[in-house]
């Protein structure tokens, strides 16, 4: 079954001088005539491995200004997917235009703090994807260490499965896996220690990866949302349960509070779950860049 539900993927709008690619779970893909990409951000939401049918206003701009402003921090670090931010009215704010990559077939993914479903793996076996951690860790405590824990990419309506760095390394090879595992931990690194000055736990964060025409390693996708990372209260962080949050975690909590079962389409969502949720997506904004949205 789709992770759209019975009714497939909403239609990509036409855009002139554009052909569609395809559309994901929040982003759609065009292309044109100089073998460019745009990029565009729904207001699409997911959780648990489904669109919901309900949209969050502005969350694709949110998540594309947001990108943008991490990339340019960044980019001393890793080169990024963006050619252009000049893009069609229809889609301003919410659209970059990048260029095409051969994206690596894994997700990267940095954790800083032990939740989600690093947690549940830690509860039955005292790892997270091979990495081994101390004992009597709480659901929210700080690790030792920066841990990567890479995932597949599932289609949509299939899960992502978190794997070691071993089964990483045959789907990529060694040294590409090695060098997106350096990359992946220093970039959240970075990220996190810019994100506290402002008040903000980075506690874990996903990172995608392609090669570029020359086969140099670039940084695609989002970067550093409220969609791809866990932004938690500083001062009110406290391990041993739920943190307070400034992502999509509001959203997962409610759906399992609703009793919604994850195997089938998801129900509409309340306009005040709605409201709240594009206010922790505008408030990440705000604290991290210092600007309203």
């Amino acid at each position: 079954m789709s992770g759209f539900g019975l009714a497939g993927p909403p239609p990509a709008p036409s855009i002139p001088g554009w052909t569609h690619l395809r559309t994901g779970k929040v982003r759609d893909l065009y292309s044109n005539n100089n073998n460019e990409i745009l990029l565009v951000a729904s207001d699409r939401v997911s959780a648990y491995d489904w669109v919901m049918p309900t949209t969050i206003p502005g969350k694709g701009a949110v998540l594309t200004q947001l990108s943008l402003f991490w990339f340019e921090l960044l980019e001393d670090i890793i080169p990024n997917h963006v050619v252009s931010t000049e893009v069609p009215d229809v889609v301003i704010d919410r659209a970059v235009i990048v260029q095409p990559l051969e994206m690596f077939e894994i997700e990267c993914v940095a954790r800083g703090f032990l939740t989600g479903s690093g947690w549940n793996e830690y509860q039955n076996n005292q790892a997270v994807c091979g990495n081994h951690l101390p004992t009597g860790l709480l659901d929210g405590s700080q690790l030792p260490t920066t841990i990567f824990t890479p995932a597949t990419k599932a289609e949509i309506g299939d899960h992502d499965i978190n794997i070691d760095f071993e089964t990483a390394a045959i789907s990529i090879g060694n040294d590409q896996a090695q060098a997106l595992k350096d990359l992946t931990i220093t970039l959240y690194e970075t990220a996190a220690a810019f994100a506290k000055e402002r008040g903000i736990i980075l506690a874990d964060t996903k990172f995608e990866f392609g090669c570029n025409a020359l086969g140099e390693i670039i940084l695609g996708d989002e970067a550093l949302t409220p969609d791809s990372s866990r932004f938690w209260e500083l001062s009110t962080w406290a391990p041993g349960g739920a943190q307070a949050s400034f992502d999509k975690q509001f959203l997962r909590d409610y759906l399992v509070a609703s009793g919604w079962d994850r195997n089938s389409p998801p129900p509409e969502l309340p306009e005040e779950i709605v409201e709240k949720t594009a206010q922790r997506y505008k408030e990440a904004f705000f604290r991290l860049t210092g600007n309203v949205f």
